[in-house]
């Protein structure tokens, strides 16, 4: 017929598009499933409560200090101050025993506030310095704010800071603040291992999972000499 051509696709680039095709018709399936798999994963460790850096909330905006705090600065210059999300995993729900009042003045390395767990106390110090402008003092009616949205309505503090540049250049941010939280899991794991050893052998039975990972809010059922050890190894002010 008149203006019609034939083509065979084995003589030209055809077979190669049916190739690519196909290997995309297969390829959809298997992500699908991969990705279901991993939600399912994730899902479970939530269930049972495995402390893993999958489940860590790490928003990339925020500022993240070597003390487990973190800050962000609203526009109207003032910064929220709060505690990251590593360290409500490690810790569980806890309350505040000293909070500081609108008005006060602080410094970088000052105790910001003492956190409470059944009696046993841990030491948080500021990661800047300035004048403390409000409190969150809802954190004291239902402190499960803090668990269930840290990065939000769990903030601790808003200050006005008084040399945030030079301040904030010891902190983390963005991929560095993911990189760190991993780093600080790990070795948290290892401050377990070590510290469970020598102070209460069978408590490593309940606090660790098969493959190594470790229970959610494991710290909360080790006794207060860890706890002391923790504040030390992990929270404290010389580490800001």
């Amino acid at each position: 017929m008149d203006g019609f051509s034939y083509f065979n696709i084995f003589e030209t680039k055809g077979i190669e598009y049916l190739v690519i095709i196909a290997f995309l018709v297969l390829l959809i399936p298997f992500w699908i499933i991969l990705n279901k798999q991993a939600r399912i994963t994730k899902q479970i460790q939530e269930a049972i409560g495995v402390l893993s850096a999958n489940i860590l909330r790490i928003p990339q905006g925020l500022f993240y200090f070597r003390n487990h705090t973190w800050m962000h600065m609203e526009k109207t210059g003032t910064a929220k101050v709060g505690l990251d999300d590593l360290l409500l995993h490690i810790t569980g729900k806890v309350k505040f025993t000293t909070l500081k009042t609108p008005g006060d003045t602080i410094s970088k390395g000052d105790l910001l506030t003492e956190i409470d767990q059944s009696g046993k106390l841990l030491k948080i110090f500021s990661p800047v310095s300035g004048v403390i402008t409000n409190t969150n003092l809802a954190l004291n009616e239902s402190n499960g704010e803090l668990i269930e949205d840290p990065y939000g309505k769990g903030w601790i503090y808003k200050i006005k800071p008084s040399n945030w540049i030079e301040e904030t250049k010891s902190c983390y941010f963005a991929e560095e603040a993911t990189e760190f939280s991993i780093q600080e899991l790990n070795r948290f794991k290892d401050f377990l291992a070590r510290t469970t050893r020598n102070y209460s052998p069978e408590s490593a039975m309940i606090i660790m999972q098969d493959g190594g990972e470790i229970c959610d809010h494991s710290l909360s059922t080790l006794p207060e000499e860890i706890w002391k050890d923790f504040q030390n190894e992990f929270l404290n002010s010389d580490r800001l």
